[in-house]
């Protein structure tokens, strides 16, 4: 357990307190705590006695100590009894926050979104002090956009999903293997399910197990090589497909159900000038013979090609070039976009040090936010200065890494940075990104982007675009301009490995450009 988990549990004990009702000095004291602890560079275990923080008292602190001796809060399970099951959603939709749902719910009865729409369309919202008719117009179209079940969902959805179904495949008897394919298994940014080619002789167990999976709501199809369901996970319903599939068809199936569409056309183009047909399940040659291969590798060999890997699965051009060189994880030999304890991470300067030596990297920089961004608990001059002086200590004790000082520095809505260039020149590597007034016009965000890049200390742009995939399409940015700016200032870009941002996109990217990118992880955590 780390201190983000306590500061989250504090910050949601807020949020149902808020809901509910309760005494605000009761609120804003759980407020203050998890501040407290947040903006306290030490680690958990360097705490002693949480009490002796500021603003934390004998109340909060018991609620702390229970929950890191049990993981357990009962303070936040008599919460979730007593708020309405249905106003936690609404926290959702943008510009209502706990305070104002807690009065629609004190005032109007509202407990769930199918209330509050009903109440925005008979106009009694708006009736409300410190409402208004705009207010309520915007309510009202959150609500149903919150109401509007999705057709596709973010890869870092998924891949939360994904790994439970995995964690459950894995204790069914009766499956030799299983692996998921689809959109998914291309790293799609979106899709719209998951699928799971199993290889079993056992149908029927299987087909069993399946229909018990965690989190099921509906049973789309239950037959004995495809099990669908709906899956509520994180407040969506996803459909999940299974199909069950004789071990000796598994890799054509896998291969076949990972798509994409044009990718497949072509590799039927390939078998169609061999005389043979290809299926999910196997390889029929001209005199009816069926081939089945022990691999996808020995499937792309038949047709006299390397192993694509699925994410390169495109639009079939793939077949005509030189992969050989793709990047994969042992290219990565260090990382450069990182968060301590200092702002926003979760784990000390030297935890993040001794876990990037457990990756093997050979160089590391960290790269903590600027002053200006008060809200991930940004440094001034004197700390960064201080976690400078750190960082060269640390450098003294560890020969297996080389360890870089940096930050990620706010650009400031005029285009201004937010450290002076004295301070900048201290540090080894300097990052500058933008994390405030995304409502800029085009014109506005590329001048504080250009004054980024012909920043003499200023190497690189992190998530040059700011988009939350699924959540928000980022500010106003002219991708082809920005990339005239990399090459005229040698500026690199980054693609900002979090499954949340992938930013910049593969999309963008697939051209060439002749522009420096680099890969990062932006991790506030160690598992990230």
């Amino acid at each position: 357990m780390t201190k983000k988990d306590v500061v989250r549990l504090l910050e949601k004990i807020a949020t149902y307190m808020e809901l509910k009702g309760e005494n605000a000095f009761k609120v804003s004291a759980y407020r203050k705590a998890a501040q407290s602890l947040e903006t306290d560079e030490r680690t958990l275990d360097e705490i002693d006695d949480v009490t002796e923080l500021k603003g934390i008292g004998k109340g909060v602190g018991e609620v702390i100590n229970e929950y890191l001796s049990t993981g357990q809060s009962e303070t936040l399970e008599a919460l979730e009894k007593e708020v309405p099951e249905g106003l936690v959603p609404l926290l959702k939709i943008q510009g209502l926050g706990s305070k104002k749902i807690a009065k629609l719910y004190k005032e109007l009865g509202i407990t769930n979104k199918e209330a509050l729409q009903k109440a925005c369309e008979n106009n009694e919202v708006s009736a409300l002090s410190g409402f208004g008719k705009k207010t309520e117009e915007n309510i009202l179209a959150g609500v149903k956009a919150l109401s509007e079940r999705k057709t596709h969902f973010p890869i870092n959805l998924l891949i939360k999903l994904n790994n439970e179904i995995e964690e459950y495949l894995t204790t069914i008897e009766g499956i030799d293997k299983f692996h998921v394919a689809g959109s998914f298994r291309r790293v799609k940014e979106m899709s719209k399910d998951l699928d799971y080619i199993i290889s079993s002789t056992q149908p029927e167990n299987v087909q069993k197990a399946l229909l018990e999976i965690p989190h099921k709501v509906k049973e789309v199809a239950v037959g004995l090589t495809k099990v669908s369901v709906e899956v509520e996970f994180d407040d969506e319903v996803i459909e999940i497909d299974f199909r069950i599939i004789e071990p000796a068809a598994y890799y054509h199936t896998l291969q076949h159900f990972t798509g994409s569409k044009d990718h497949n056309i072509r590799i039927r183009q390939l078998a169609k000038e061999r005389d043979e047909k290809v299926s999910e399940y196997g390889i029929e040659q001209a005199d009816g013979t069926l081939l089945q291969f022990d691999s996808e590798a020995e499937i792309y060999e038949h047709f006299n090609k390397s192993w694509i890997a699925p994410p390169m699965r495109v639009d079939g051009s793939e077949f005509d070039r030189d992969l050989s060189d793709i990047v994969t994880l042992d290219d990565i030999k260090g990382d450069i976009h990182m968060h301590t304890t200092m702002s926003d991470g979760a784990f000390s300067l030297q935890e993040m040090v001794e876990a990037n030596i457990a990756k093997g990297y050979e160089y590391m920089v960290i790269t903590d936010h600027s002053r200006s961004l008060r809200v991930a608990h940004g440094l001034d001059v004197d700390r960064l200065l201080r976690q400078n002086e750190e960082i060269k200590k640390l450098n003294e004790r560890y020969n297996e890494i080389d360890i870089y000082s940096g930050t990620e520095m706010d650009i400031l809505p005029d285009g201004t940075m937010d450290y002076p260039d004295e301070v900048l020149a201290q540090l080894d590597y300097v990052i500058a990104s933008i994390h405030q007034s995304f409502g800029q016009t085009e014109e506005e965000i590329m001048h504080r982007l250009a004054s980024a890049c012909r920043n003499p200390f200023v190497r690189h742009i992190a998530h040059p675009t700011g988009r939350i995939i699924g959540r928000r399409d980022g500010y106003k940015v002219n991708i082809q301009q920005l990339f005239d700016l990399a090459r005229e200032t040698g500026t690199i870009l980054e693609i900002n490995a979090n499954p949340q941002r992938l930013d910049l996109s593969a999309e963008v990217l697939r051209p060439v450009h002749d522009i420096m990118i680099t890969i990062n992880t932006d991790a506030h955590h160690i598992e990230n």
